[in-house]
């Protein structure tokens, strides 16, 4: 428990109130359902509702103060006016929670693709290193003996439930943190008061430009995290204040790292495939079972080796790597080590074998290059056919629908378009712009793609084409628990649908196929 004075003690944006008690706050909120005697209620504006109509309703509650953008009077209760609620929120979770990422060394990883198994690779090296860590990812939340669930989509937690996290890490006696930081947490300020130590940037490629507008703010939003690291206090137990750059991912490299020149208090260390970066890999052999390479720095020379697939996984070992040896000195060899001992990230790649003469696996891919990187993968795979099942969200960035089916008609033999929360936009028409992508490449409908309302339906399908050697992969939803149609999330997971359409076609037990609304639709082509 605090006070309302003291949550505005270090408040670092001019605001506005008569006077502020020394009312003791017990609770924050930005949703007014979620409002209990004793909290303080912060009114944000959104795309479709306004946090400043439900006023009311928080104080009814129990607000015993409110804070808004907007000028308002005659409230029961104290009103603090600022200039952004939504950017208010953060410090002031922050200082509720006792300013915890002051107290922690914080590194936050952000980028396209590969954000969760850079994040995953690093926590397991600082464990390795006898660090005690922490992760909060767009999966979970892993505080000790404890594993927390962050939701249903992927995105980074609210910027009340991040500072709430991380202190908790201070209360378990945790020195570390990993923070998966989406471009959405960053241009929506939830990060803002994490004090960032060491900020990891994967790649910057096409995706949320349907909420950025275009590829320079989508990276400006992801190059806030530097800004961040910039302005992070000093800490007792230190600030490496280092930048982790991609060399190798060209659209962002010279962007970043002419802006963390700019700023003469943080350093930066680039890693990639080729010795024109810092830290890079060579010797790199590539198996079904997974990797392994030699990491070479300036002073070392070390073997890797990782249950991960994919030549992409080498740039995210590097990632971690580089920020674990560059930037908080663990030995090379324990950093191999903790990479080695990931077994594998949920969802990511993640075969699924029933005893089936053909390969099956779930990845998370909903992006156009993660589908390039995870097909090229998968080809590498097989000496069969590979056959795509996938999809593009409704709401979202347009644009990727038609990459996406461009991209799949170009790498696999088969393409199977599905629903992937087409939310409340009408399926059909997504269906048919991904099917105009994959005509613009050559595709033919009924013949190299298919279109398959439910997504149940579309992986049933996928397996029954398949041959012995060929290999599924259903791409989009990965470690997901649910799926979107309309405004209601229906029980979902790519992995217990591909067991459910195993089962069926070897005729064995095993889980039912999970209910989607489109399900009563007849499976056909």
């Amino acid at each position: 428990m605090t006070s309302l004075r003291t949550l505005f003690l270090d408040f670092p944006f001019s605001f506005s109130a008569s006077s502020l008690p020394d009312l003791p706050v017990t609770g924050l909120a930005i949703d007014n359902r979620q409002v209990q005697p004793g909290y303080l209620f912060i009114a944000r504006p959104g795309a479709s509702t306004d946090g400043h109509n439900f006023i009311a309703d928080a104080i009814r509650r129990g607000a015993v103060a409110v804070v808004g953008q907007k000028e308002l009077t005659d409230l029961s209760v104290p009103y603090i006016r600022v200039p952004d609620s939504r950017q208010a929120v953060t410090h002031l979770a922050a200082a509720f929670y006792g300013h915890p990422g002051k107290k922690l060394t914080v590194i936050g990883v952000t980028g396209t693709d590969g954000k969760t198994t850079t994040s995953n690779l690093l926590y397991q090296i600082l464990l390795a290193a006898g660090h005690k860590a922490g992760m909060i990812s767009t999966v979970n939340a892993v505080i000790g003996n404890e594993v927390l669930d962050t939701g249903f989509h992927v995105t980074t937690p609210d910027a009340h439930d991040v500072q709430r996290y991380l202190a908790r890490m201070v209360q378990a006696g945790l020195t570390h943190a990993v923070l998966e930081t989406t471009s959405h947490g960053l241009a929506q300020h939830r990060v803002d008061a994490a004090q960032y130590d060491i900020a990891i940037v994967t790649n910057i490629t096409h995706e949320h430009l349907d909420e950025h507008g275009s590829y320079e703010n989508y990276r400006a939003a992801k190059a806030r995290l530097f800004e961040l690291l910039a302005k992070t206090v000093e800490k007792s137990q230190g600030n490496p204040r280092l930048g982790v750059l991609n060399r190798d991912d060209h659209p962002s490299y010279e962007y970043l790292s002419s802006l963390l020149r700019q700023q003469p208090a943080s350093h930066q260390i680039c890693y990639g495939l080729s010795p024109q970066a810092d830290i890079y890999a060579e010797q790199i052999v590539y198996s079904r079972s997974g990797l392994t390479f030699d990491i070479v720095g300036k002073a070392f020379r070390v073997s890797v080796q990782t249950h991960l697939v994919g030549a992409y996984n080498v740039l995210n070992c590097l990632a971690a790597f580089s920020a674990a040896v560059a930037g908080l000195g663990i030995e090379p060899q324990i950093a191999a080590q903790g990479i080695a001992s990931l077994p594998g990230i949920p969802g990511r790649m993640e075969f699924i074998d029933l005893g089936q003469p053909f390969l099956a696996i779930v990845d998370f891919a909903h992006t156009p290059n993660a589908l390039k990187v995870a097909l090229e993968t998968a080809r590498q795979m097989t000496n069969g056919r590979v056959i795509s099942v996938f999809g593009s969200a409704g709401l979202r960035d347009r644009e990727k629908r038609r990459m996406m089916a461009e991209t799949s008609a170009e790498l696999a033999d088969i393409s199977i378009l599905t629903a992937e929360d087409p939310r409340t936009e009408s399926l059909d028409a997504i269906l048919a712009e991904m099917a105009a992508g994959a005509v613009a490449r050559g595709g033919v409908e009924g013949q190299t793609f298919y279109r398959i309302h439910d997504r149940g339906h579309a992986i049933r399908f996928a397996l029954h084409l398949a041959r012995p050697g060929d290999l599924v992969i259903s791409c989009g939803k990965g470690h997901e628990q649910s799926m979107c149609f309309g405004t209601t999330e229906y029980p979902w997971d790519d992995r217990t649908a591909m067991r459910a359409a195993l089962s069926e076609y070897l005729g064995l037990e095993g889980p039912s196929m999970p209910y989607l609304p489109t399900q009563d639709e007849k499976f056909g082509v």
